[in-house]
């Protein structure tokens, strides 16, 4: 619609695709296709087995019927979190579309081969980086991060940079999704799949 803007767009239950990850990649696109910064942007929430949360923003590496993949350092508060309680939840929100996304789910490992042809498709810096990097680790100073990365780049001369054994991947398998579009007044359109026994999905409008 003519001077129609972000937040006047509405949302109806006739909008929505029956299955969340077709609506997920629709919206993506739309994403994509608005010029929207960083559209895979995920912010991912954990908690350990006694429940302290934590979360950080981590990129959205891919997504199919499976499920929602990152990537991370298998020594990170976020795997460590996984090993103790494999549930996550995560959120993109595009703000120049008014308009998030959230997914709930347990967390499973990728196929170390996936993984491993994923962290060859890295700019060979990133992969020299992963070798450095003790990610959540306490360390001493800058200085003896750059040396781990120089003698990472002495070590891997060419672009044969192989994935380290503490790197590796994890997919979001959703049991729930939330698609929410902010509307004026804070009359905002949200709908929640939740999955059902038979892996149907039953969609239903929230209160925003």
């Amino acid at each position: 619609m003519a001077g129609e803007t972000a937040r006047d767009r509405p949302l109806s239950r006739r909008d929505l695709h029956p299955d969340p990850v077709e609506q997920f990649r629709r919206w993506y696109r739309e994403a994509e296709a608005a010029g929207v910064a960083a559209p895979d942007a995920m912010a991912l929430a954990t908690a350990s087995a006694d429940g302290a949360p934590s979360v950080r923003h981590v990129v959205l590496r891919g997504f199919d019927e499976r499920g929602f993949v990152f990537y991370t350092d298998l020594g990170s508060r976020k795997a460590r979190d996984l090993a103790e309680n494999p549930r996550g939840a995560a959120v993109l929100y595009w703000r120049e579309l008014a308009r998030q996304v959230s997914l709930v789910g347990r967390a499973v490992p990728t196929d170390p081969d996936e993984s491993e042809a994923y962290f060859r498709t890295r700019p060979r810096e990133a992969r020299l980086a992963a070798w450095a990097s003790p990610q959540s680790a306490p360390i001493p100073d800058r200085a003896w991060l750059e040396a781990r990365y120089a003698e990472a780049d002495a070590r891997f001369p060419g672009d044969d940079v192989p994935a380290p054994p503490s790197w590796g991947g994890y997919r979001i398998v959703p049991d729930a999704f939330e698609f929410w579009q902010g509307r004026a007044h804070r009359l905002h359109d949200r709908f929640r799949y939740e999955r059902r026994a038979d892996g149907s999905w039953r969609i239903e409008r929230l209160g925003p």
